[in-house]
């Protein structure tokens, strides 16, 4: 289990496959799991890897509450796909130190039944939440146009990013390519989004945060449905 080196483009690799259909390492919330891997990576992962890309600016923003947020830290190895091998130890397997094993291994069963005690808290809150969920949530249906920097970028692969991008009570509609002049089209893109939840303000700084293919984001139409 793991994601490999997060440092290099493999390691990187893995976890923007891992976060193809997750908003977060672990659950529904930001968590300690999150912080983790976070710190493991040296810097934003490259444009190209835009699932990851979205992951790291969006974690970036907790940077200051980071250490309030739930869960408990747990070794690197311990996060992501089953079936690659955890390599975050293997540099240190010479510097194995008494202190350090008791220091950390002493607690793992402890840490682990927090760990699990915490994941079902939040499950049973998430299902109190769906069950008193009232009947009628108020929605919006968002047109989005979303401008590429010139003539060159590839509209499939913006398109992918801003896709890419999940939230709970956020949905991706229809799409379709519009040209603006010189050769240039921009992105026009229907979602539907709960009030509450998804406001244009995240949307426009998830979005832009693909600075290597947006230039900006503005909102075509807004209406309540």
């Amino acid at each position: 289990m793991g994601f490999g080196d997060l440092k290099s483009p493999a390691g990187l690799q893995v976890l923007n496959d891992y976060l193809a259909d997750k908003s977060y390492i672990e659950g529904y919330v930001p968590s300690q799991a999150d912080v983790a891997v976070f710190e493991a990576v040296s810097g934003p992962p490259p444009a190209d890897l835009c699932h990851a890309l979205r992951w790291y600016n969006h974690i970036k923003s907790y940077e200051k509450e980071k250490a309030s947020l739930p869960g408990v830290k747990k070794a690197l190895g311990k996060y992501g796909p089953v079936d690659v091998e955890d390599t975050t130890g293997s540099g240190a397997t010479d510097s194995k130190d008494d202190d350090d094993i008791d220091l950390f291994g002493s607690d793992d069963e402890e840490e682990s039944e927090e760990a699990k005690r915490l994941r079902e808290e939040r499950l049973a809150q998430y299902e109190s939440k769906k069950a008193k969920k009232p009947a009628l949530v108020a929605k919006s249906s968002i047109l989005l146009d979303v401008k590429p920097w010139d003539d060159e970028i590839d509209m499939a692969k913006l398109e992918e990013c801003v896709r890419s991008i999940q939230a709970d009570g956020l949905v991706w509609g229809s799409s379709k390519l519009v040209p603006v002049g010189y050769g240039i089209k921009k992105l026009q893109i229907q979602c539907v989004v709960e009030d509450d939840k998804v406001g244009t303000d995240m949307l426009e700084e998830q979005i832009t945060a693909f600075e290597d293919y947006v230039q900006s984001m503005d909102v075509a139409a807004f209406n309540k449905i």
